[in-house]
């Protein structure tokens, strides 16, 4: 399968589920006492530090170190192409056509391959850090922070302008801004790694500036409220985005707004009476897509609900919320024979893999199956 922005769900997420930057769980989430703490480190340690120590040997790569000639931006520019967009039979040299589904194995990937790297050792390192105070770790994800995000010869600039490029129609797109899904995780990591000294003060501001530009473009360019109102999957990741960059630049006023957005937007225009995803279940990819949707909704609700506003437990009058769309979809993460609808034309056999709205939703909703599920995949 090719390395793409869904890779995110199958790593070590050990870093985004530290609530608020300390703590978490990595210890029992004070928001409530369920039957049994969830102690993260008792899952993920082994494989956290496992996957820190190869990554301690891995210098730091961002898009500088690779560029396609097809990119209408610069060499510190992100570029992407649209997944489903082809070479056409008849006209070779002309506009790309489309084929819902299914991936061009053709289509420039350098720089999502360099930003799933990140998003991979970063956390990675991060959470090993956390669980044995060794500085070795955090120095080393400093040294990747720098590279992406402060110094003048690799920074990535703080925009999307030509991400989800298509040749013959587009230079950049809307939603090509859901390729930068995987910088949830490294805010995540980074607003954990300030409790190191390791991270100095200025390196903080760098990165802390950094996030806080790309939110500003997030949500004043037109690509991002392009996306903000797209009705699937990609309005959810805009939300999961803007949620996570807001609270590690403690702009409040947007994490504001992406509480309001879940609630009045997200739930009632994406989740259907029987908990489904009717938008996804609608693509070609329907099993996949419904996966991808319930986490990036799982991550929304883990990143924003605060004691006194619980998205976990929001529910619209109908009853429509997190927790009937985790019932709709758990029976078919534990046996996906008994999937309903089609298969995905490409990559079903991918799926599940180790998917953090179960272990979120298991904490949540005090669901020991859902968290032990959780502990399998890939």
């Amino acid at each position: 399968m090719n390395v793409n922005r869904r890779a995110f769900l199958a790593v070590p997420a050990a870093v985004l589920i530290s609530k608020k930057g300390s703590g978490g769980f990595f210890q029992s989430d004070a928001r409530e006492e369920p039957s049994r703490p969830l102690f993260l480190a008792e899952i993920e340690r082994e494989r956290v530090l496992r996957a820190a120590t190869t990554y301690l040997g891995e210098k730091p790569i961002t898009i500088t170190a690779t560029s396609s000639p097809r990119s209408a931006g610069g060499r510190h520019d992100f570029f992407s192409e649209g997944d489903y967009w082809w070479p056409d039979p008849a006209n070779p040299d002309g506009p790309y056509i489309r084929r819902d589904g299914e991936t061009n194995p053709d289509n420039f990937v350098g720089h999502r391959h360099a930003m799933v790297r990140l998003s991979l050792q970063v956390p990675a390192l991060v959470a090993a850090w956390k669980l044995t105070r060794d500085r070795r770790y955090a120095e080393h994800a400093v040294g990747h922070l720098r590279a992406w995000f402060i110094h003048p010869e690799t920074v990535m600039n703080p925009h999307l302008l030509y991400a989800q490029a298509i040749k013959g129609h587009f230079t950049g797109r809307g939603i090509g801004i859901i390729d930068t899904l995987h910088l949830v995780e490294v805010a995540r990591a980074a607003s954990v790694l300030e409790e190191s000294d390791a991270m100095a003060s200025n390196d903080r501001a760098g990165v802390r500036g950094w996030f806080s530009r790309y939110l500003t473009w997030m949500t004043t360019h037109q690509y991002g409220i392009d996306e903000r109102d797209a009705q699937n999957n990609h309005g959810t990741c805009w939300v999961a985005q803007v949620g996570e960059f807001a609270r590690y630049t403690g702009n409040t006023g947007l994490m504001d707004f992406c509480r309001h957005r879940y609630k009045t937007v997200l739930v009632p225009g994406q989740i259907a009476a029987d908990g489904s995803f009717p938008l996804e279940i609608a693509r070609t990819k329907p099993y996949g897509y419904s996966l991808f949707n319930l986490d990036a909704f799982a991550i929304v609700c883990q990143t924003l609900s605060e004691p006194d506003d619980d998205l976990w437990r929001f529910e619209l009058a109908d009853g429509r919320g997190m927790r009937k769309a985790m019932a709709f979809m758990f029976p078919y993460i534990a046996d996906k024979s008994r999937w309903p609808h089609k298969p995905d034309v490409q990559y079903h056999e991918n799926w599940p893999v180790r998917h953090p709205s179960l272990l979120f939703a298991g904490h949540a909703f005090d669901r020991p199956d859902y968290r032990s599920l959780a502990k399998t995949g890939p």
